[in-house]
């Protein structure tokens, strides 16, 4: 074999590089992989399924990097120290197997040595430039990447369940990646893997990512895929194997929500210049406040027509004060009113602040547990709601994910308030009784 083969033999077949070293199970699939690591343009994202062998084709390609272009610095990322430290261990033994110290040597004539070996870092004996830092860098999320550049970046499952169960967690990893951004040389790309845990994940921070699922890769029978579907919960088989999200087995809301159209609004208004904001036109509002910590403040307007509820949802993380004006303005361009606003916690602070607003606002007393007006009044009313196009997605999405023990809830206890409130109206149109 000659220099130009062995290099080209790198590049062109990588996977077959990997049988060489022992991985013999990959296929052209993987092939296609690694080239897109190894000689693509730009940032690259790789969605695959659990068992799909993502994390091999890594680290024969942070092999074939440090190989071909030993003057890269690399860093690989996972979730945590931990996590890495297995990656760098299975590239050290790749490097040190005689298969690679054979293409070493034809390509530069050398024998290859690693100068640092440790578990987060190796370096080898190809290097020419004078910077210090290490070929290979392994980093949990959590680590300092201050100060540091590399031309290649590597992240593998630095999205997992954690990030499904926690929104904190979902924005720290945000944060990290955004980080990673920064810290990537002029003409450098970030390379990311993984699987999807949640909507509003790192994923949605990447380019749009490339897709193997258990029924496109081939490598799991049938028979197999079956059975890992038996093994856990419907939603976490759908996030590993099928690469999609679904609302968790506890959640109570598993059907998307529906949205008005104009076309809806003209036939039940019998009006062509109608518009489906006029659908919730002499409905109510009403406030879930936050005031301060990780709560939200979310905000609801709602009108009934008849056996279906017209509503309107927006959320923010924050203090009710900084978003009550606008609340108030919303009711009123949606001719909403009163605003509902509990006084349990605040002795009616609320309701006092929108009528000295000039608005109408009614309090009230809470006495009913939170999870059972939910799972009573928005669940039953799930199905039969509408909601007005501008309803914040990140609103639905607490729906969605709502549970028993959800970390957060005020968009379903906002919207279940006032499917109460509509619910106990009958089945006539509702009219408000706030005057403008």
């Amino acid at each position: 074999m000659t220099r130009t083969e062995a290099v080209r033999f790198l590049i062109r077949n990588p996977y077959k590089f990997g049988h060489m070293v022992g991985f013999t199970k990959l296929t052209q699939i993987h092939n296609g992989w690694m080239r897109k690591m190894i000689s693509g343009t730009g940032d690259y994202t790789l969605q695959g399924h659990r068992a799909s062998y993502k994390t091999t084709c890594l680290s024969i390609v942070l092999v074939i990097l440090m190989i071909l272009h030993p003057n890269y610095r690399i860093l690989f990322c996972r979730k945590t120290d931990e996590d890495v430290k297995e990656i760098i261990d299975q590239v050290r033994k790749i490097l040190q197997m005689p298969q690679t110290q054979y293409l070493v040597q034809v390509i530069y004539g050398v024998n290859l040595k690693l100068l640092t070996d440790n578990a987060t870092e190796i370096s080898t004996n190809l290097v020419t430039d004078t910077r210090g830092t290490s070929q290979l860098v392994g980093m949990g999320i959590g680590g300092s990447i201050t100060g540091k550049h590399f031309e290649r970046i590597f992240t593998d499952d630095i999205i997992n369940v954690k990030d499904r169960k926690s929104k904190a967690e979902r924005e720290r990893t945000k944060l990290i990646y955004q980080e990673l951004l920064n810290i990537v040389n002029k003409g450098g790309r970030i390379i990311s893997t993984g699987t999807p845990w949640h909507p509003e994940d790192a994923f949605s921070l990447m380019p749009e990512p490339e897709k193997w699922d258990c029924y496109s890769t081939g490598i799991l029978s049938p028979e197999e895929i079956e059975e890992k579907r038996r093994s856990m919960a419907p939603s976490l088989f759908a996030a590993n194997y099928e690469l999609v999200h679904i609302a968790a087995e506890d959640a109570l809301f598993k059907t998307a929500p529906v949205f008005i159209t104009a076309q809806e609004a003209q036939q039940k208004l019998k009006r062509e210049d109608a518009r489906p904001e006029d659908l919730l036109r002499d409905g109510i509002a009403h406030i879930d406040a936050a005031y301060g910590g990780e709560d939200y403040t979310a905000f609801t307007c709602g009108q009934r027509r008849g056996d279906t509820l017209y509503m309107y949802g927006k959320m923010w993380h924050g203090h009710v004060d900084t978003v009550l004006e606008y609340c108030i303005a919303e009711a009123g361009r949606l001719m909403c009113g009163p605003i509902y606003c509990e006084k349990n916690g605040d002795k009616g602070y609320l309701a006092r602040e929108i009528l000295e607003k000039g608005y109408s606002a009614q309090p009230y007393t809470e006495k009913e547990n939170k999870y059972i007006k939910i799972s009573s009044f928005l669940r039953k009313w799930w199905g039969n709601i509408q909601w007005l196009e501008g309803t914040d997605r990140e609103y639905l999405q607490q729906i969605m994910s709502y549970t028993e023990d959800a970390e957060h809830d005020d968009a379903p206890d906002s919207a279940a308030c006032v499917c109460r409130l509509l619910d106990r109206r009958g089945g006539g149109d509702y009219v408000s009784p706030f005057s403008r």
